[in-house]
């Protein structure tokens, strides 16, 4: 079982990325699946999660209206469309999947997190 972030990089404020989690062996449909990002010397922080039918996203107040998740199931995927970036979005971004009843992810909290990807840097320049 193994999630891979991708899609980081370099930006100036106000560009954008899109991330996306990608899954090999097993499913991600059957799970809610978050993103998370964190800062050197920070915890860890609930971003964006998409429930397992991909009826109901969940978004952190700092990014609501500016970040987009979405999943497509067919390529075992998950995306986090990241718009309006700010130097602040700076960070190392995570892919994690809840494959309980969906409640961390929910949640935004990485207690209950099962499985998490090697991340992804995102550096937003000012």
């Amino acid at each position: 079982v193994q999630l891979q972030a991708s899609g980081g990089g370099l930006v100036q404020a106000g560009g954008s990325l899109r991330l996306s989690c990608a899954a090999s062996g097993f499913r991600l449909d059957y799970y809610s699946i978050g993103w998370y990002r964190q800062v050197s010397g920070q915890e860890r922080e609930g971003v964006s999660c998409i429930s397992s039918s991909g009826g109901s996203t969940y978004y952190a107040d700092s990014v609501k209206g500016r970040f987009t998740i979405s999943r497509d199931n067919a390529y075992n995927t998950v995306y986090l469309q990241m718009n309006s970036l700010k130097p602040e979005d700076t960070a190392v971004y995570y892919c994690a999947a809840d494959v309980w009843d969906g409640s961390s992810c929910h949640g935004l909290v990485t207690y209950g997190m099962d499985y998490w990807g090697k991340g992804t840097q995102v550096t937003v320049s000012s």
